[in-house]
């Protein structure tokens, strides 16, 4: 069975957010062995320079390298990435499961996004829109869409 992993920088606090995401957490177990990990985020000051933001992102980056399973296809999720359809997701997923790769791991940053270290490493950047969202939402978009990549895969109905 394929590993889905997915790492986020910040800890989510709201129980709309939190139920949202657990019901895709709990549909993902048919499909695969899903993990999310959440590494704190980096506390700054209130106005912070750009070096500040980049040495916090920079700490956060290699938390998160040390959570990306070894062979794992990395997917980072930032503004500047490709936006794909659900269905070039699931093409995606296939041709990741069928190169070899048994684990899928995306990266959701912190409020001040994700070092370049991470997306430069990453084998897909991907964004799901040119509109910021909050993170949290973002989470829960994420796992959707992981759930729906697994369902047009299958030939579900769930995606129509």
């Amino acid at each position: 069975m394929i590993s889905v992993k997915l790492i986020c920088v910040g800890k989510m606090k709201e129980k709309h957010y939190i139920s949202a995401f657990d019901e895709y957490k709990k549909r993902l177990g048919a499909y695969c062995k899903f993990e999310l990990v959440e590494l704190p985020e980096q506390r700054l000051g209130e106005n912070p320079s750009e070096k500040e933001i980049t040495v916090a992102l920079e700490k956060e980056a290699a938390e998160i390298e040390k959570q990306i399973p070894s062979g794992a296809a990395v997917c980072a999720m930032c503004i500047e990435g490709e936006m794909y359809s659900s269905t070039d997701l699931a093409s995606r997923f296939q041709k990741w499961m069928s190169s070899g790769k048994s684990k899928i791991c995306f990266v959701i940053g912190g409020s001040f996004g994700m070092s370049s270290k991470i997306k430069s490493g990453a084998d897909l950047r991907l964004s799901m829109s040119r509109m910021t969202f909050p993170h949290h939402l973002a989470r829960v978009m994420v796992g959707e869409q992981i759930y729906r990549a697994f369902t047009i895969i299958e030939g579900s109905k769930y995606h129509k």
